[in-house]
């Protein structure tokens, strides 16, 4: 199939190079050179600009930072949906607001193209992997066709309802994910306090009514779960600066939609106050250290 990729940063770059690995012929395209090279390099072709990599597309997949370079890569003078051919089906993997993705969905449906938005979950690691979540808004025509690709980047697709569904489950996701975390490293911090050790709180809590993929799959301490980035002091899986930004998609959603989310709000401020401190660059686990208070740790 031919396809183009736009976007090759640290969740791009990989997720094209599975495509590649899967058989597909692969135009490619960043404003980072190397980043095009390194996906040169395994296989696929170098596009000149983003409308070059969708002029003879049957699939566009985009990774981008955030709404404003989705409407302009795909809404702007030189947009895909005007370089594209009628019936391209554009898959934005990019985690935006969901106004905008709803707005490139009107637009899409427009001009005679389909359109998804299908936000990711399991960072650079599943994107290496091929293990990915897909979390996928838009038509049920233009998912059925999208799924055998989305299959090649990653291991759980799924389809979330109409336009714009696929960043509500992702920024719902990531909220509940930052207030788990955040309710994880408190119950932690409180355990030192208290002088009770933290493999023996995690054996306790990790089979009772505390569970949860925060503890079990992702200890915020050393020692309990030897992959988690804790081990690693909190060198990033999921920077904190990433989290920051779904936890204001998300209070900016809630605020659109009249909804209370008190902890949301919260966590928002505490991860606001953790990425002031110079921390947005490490795991967005390693929020623990601001409760402890010594952030830069």
């Amino acid at each position: 199939m031919k396809m183009g990729f736009i976007g090759l940063g640290n969740m791009g770059g990989p997720m094209a190079a599975n495509l590649v690995k899967a058989g597909h012929h692969v135009a490619a395209f960043d404003m980072a050179r190397a980043a095009v090279d390194k996906v040169v390099s395994l296989g696929a072709s170098a596009a000149t600009s983003a409308a070059d990599a969708a002029t003879d597309a049957e699939i566009v997949v985009t990774m981008l930072p955030a709404g404003q370079h989705v409407r302009g890569v795909y809404l702007g003078e030189h947009g895909l949906l005007k370089a594209a051919k009628p019936r391209t089906l554009f898959i934005d993997c990019s985690t935006i607001d969901v106004a905008t993705a709803r707005d490139v969905h009107l637009a899409a449906s427009a001009a005679e193209m389909d359109f998804l938005d299908a936000p990711v979950s399991g960072g650079v690691g599943g994107a290496t992997a091929g293990t990915l979540t897909f979390m996928v808004g838009g038509g049920d025509a233009a998912f059925a066709r999208a799924k055998p690709l989305l299959e090649k980047m990653g291991k759980n697709i799924f389809h979330a309802g109409g336009a714009g569904n696929g960043q509500a489950a992702k920024i719902c996701n990531n909220m509940l994910l930052a207030v788990s975390m955040i309710g994880t490293c408190e119950a932690f911090v409180l355990a030192e306090k208290l002088g009770l050790d933290s493999q023996t709180l995690y054996n306790i809590a990790s089979t009772a009514s505390g569970q949860c993929w925060s503890l079990t799959s992702y200890c915020p301490v050393p020692g309990p779960v030897p992959a988690s980035p804790a081990n690693r002091n909190y060198q990033a899986g999921f920077t904190a600066s990433m989290m920051l930004k779904d936890l204001k998609l998300a209070q900016s959603a809630a605020q659109a939609s009249g909804a209370a989310t008190p902890l949301g709000a919260q966590a928002t401020a505490l991860y606001s106050l953790f990425e002031s401190a110079g921390a947005g660059t490490r795991d967005f686990s390693g929020i623990i250290q601001l409760l402890r208070g010594n952030p830069a740790a």
